[in-house]
């Protein structure tokens, strides 16, 4: 108890805190506060509410997604017990017309505390890679006032945890960089990064990318075997508690067939799994490789049945992959009227186009210092560029394994990369120490970053009434679309796409 306490007197003093403090209250406001409104189910909360019920219930079903967002999502309405019942969807794979006073806040809880705290976690990435509070401060700002990640946070959704336990992954992987094997604190780091990916994992498919953190650490210490047998064993236990502990609780759990859903209940699984559900022998590890192969091979059979990208089709939402760094096309989750006055309400999926552009600036930059330092006779390398090679390899990986998918996609699957984007804007202006003539000195580089801070606050506040449901009118709503692209419409308004318009007509 005496060195907690001595922990956090030392923190309330350290010149870190006021910052760190400070993101804290900016990220309550922009992602927490008022989570639970608007008071309706909105895009893809109509299929997490309705799995979330049946982890609550013990009810049996399969998913694309691993398990773990959704029993996030069931543990926040276990947990605020807000509803007098959870079992609303159960013998329905998409819930819809929930019953009147039906409250969001317990399952929205987890998915939008845990993109709250993400925000603090980049900081502390900010910190690490710049070595300045006051560069991390408005680095973090990217995030913190992103609209279109903030309007997907605040909902019962998937994409959120994987959000905290990548930027959580990322955080570890640059103290372990730092630290010395054989301490406990290096086992601990170990583990919990290992943890981290396991739980990525275990949320959403796209996210075993973060994998690729893993050989930046090895060539680290890639004259260090110590380090490197150290780290795969504490990981390996890390990663196997929280990946196998999700898919066997999850496994366990749902023993309870419901007729009523897909294939009488059963959905694909095959024979050996059937007979495994009906024995009662869910909860035996040993027929855990039978229960994780066919949900594992539920994702193919599930990607099948999705259409593909269709942009002459009347409402589509979807987009391809190469327009999603210019925040195209947007997405109407959810609209309503606000009066007699003409105006309406929205939730749409709308980029905060400063945030956005200064990302695609870091990609940009990223490349040139890259392809420069590699290719171009220069006496001494930036210190930055195995960051870099590091970041841009996720970030290219993952865009060339979304150019691969043939079912529609939507503008949200880019929000991983969008924060690796972020991400390597800050180790790019880090790295430039010259632009032309002038010397990019820390001091500029503040006042850069200063206004890049201020211009993201203000994109945020531009695109403000399309993330917190606020009133607005058509004529000032056409004033937002910055972008043709964007394909934003207001109700009652012409569409006017320039993509689909060259392709359909």
């Amino acid at each position: 108890m005496q060195r907690l306490r001595t922990a956090l007197k030392r923190a309330a003093v350290h010149p870190t805190t006021p910052f760190l403090a400070l993101v804290l209250v900016l990220s309550y406001f922009t992602y927490f506060h008022g989570y639970w409104q608007p008071n309706s189910l909105f895009w893809d909360e109509n299929y997490h509410i309705a799995a979330a019920q049946k982890e609550i219930h013990g009810i049996f079903y399969m998913e694309p997604h691993p398990p773990l967002g959704k029993q996030l999502i069931a543990l926040g309405e276990w947990l605020l017990h807000p509803n007098e019942a959870s079992d609303q969807f159960l013998s329905t794979d998409y819930g819809k017309n929930p019953p009147a006073g039906f409250s969001f806040a317990g399952y929205r809880l987890f998915p939008t505390l845990l993109a709250w705290l993400t925000a603090p976690l980049l900081f502390g990435v900010f910190l690490l890679m710049t070595g300045n509070r006051i560069f991390a401060l408005f680095l973090s700002f990217l995030y913190i006032f992103d609209n279109a990640i903030i309007v997907h946070s605040r909902s019962a959704m998937v994409d959120q945890p994987l959000f905290f336990f990548g930027s959580a992954a990322i955080l570890l992987m640059l103290l372990l960089a730092r630290e010395r094997a054989g301490s406990r604190r290096f086992w601990v780091l170990a583990a919990l990064m290992g943890a981290c990916l396991g739980a990525a994992a275990a949320t959403k498919v796209n996210g075993l990318i973060l994998v690729l953190l893993v050989p930046y650490l090895l060539w680290i210490w890639r004259r260090h075997w110590r380090s490197i047998s150290t780290f795969a064993i504490a990981a390996m236990i890390g990663f196997t508690l929280l990946y196998v502990g999700s898919w066997q609780t999850h496994f366990a759990r749902g023993s309870t067939i419901d007729s009523h859903l897909p294939d009488q209940g059963y959905y694909k699984a095959s024979a050996a799994y059937k007979q495994i559900i009906q024995t009662g022998h869910t909860g035996n590890i040993a027929h855990f490789p039978v229960m994780l192969r066919d949900s594992l091979n539920f994702l193919p059979h599930y990607q099948r049945g999705v259409p593909k990208l269709d942009l002459c089709k009347s409402g589509e939402n979807g987009s391809p992959f190469f327009l999603w760094p210019i925040g195209a096309r947007t997405i109407r989750y959810r609209w309503n009227h606000a009066g007699s006055d003409g105006a309406y309400r929205y939730l749409y999926l709308v980029p905060n186009p400063a945030g956005w552009a200064l990302g695609l600036l870091g990609v940009i930059l990223a490349v040139s210092i890259v392809l420069g330092s590699l290719l171009l006779p220069v006496t001494q390398r930036p210190k930055e560029l195995p960051l870099l090679l590091l970041f841009l390899a996720i970030y290219g990986g993952y865009m060339g394994a979304m150019a691969r998918i043939d079912r529609v996609m939507y503008m949200y699957h880019y929000f991983l990369p969008l924060i690796i984007s972020f991400l390597l804007f800050g180790l790019s202006i880090k790295a430039v120490t010259q632009l032309w003539n002038i010397r990019f000195t820390d001091s500029r580089k503040t006042v850069f970053l200063y206004a890049c801070g201020i211009a993201a606050f203000l994109g945020f506040q531009f695109m403000r009434p399309f993330t917190y449901y606020e009133p607005i009118l058509n004529e000032t709503f056409k004033s937002k679309q910055l972008l043709r692209l964007w394909d934003m419409n207001c109700i009652n308004c012409e569409r006017d796409n320039p993509l689909v318009k060259k392709t359909c007509e």
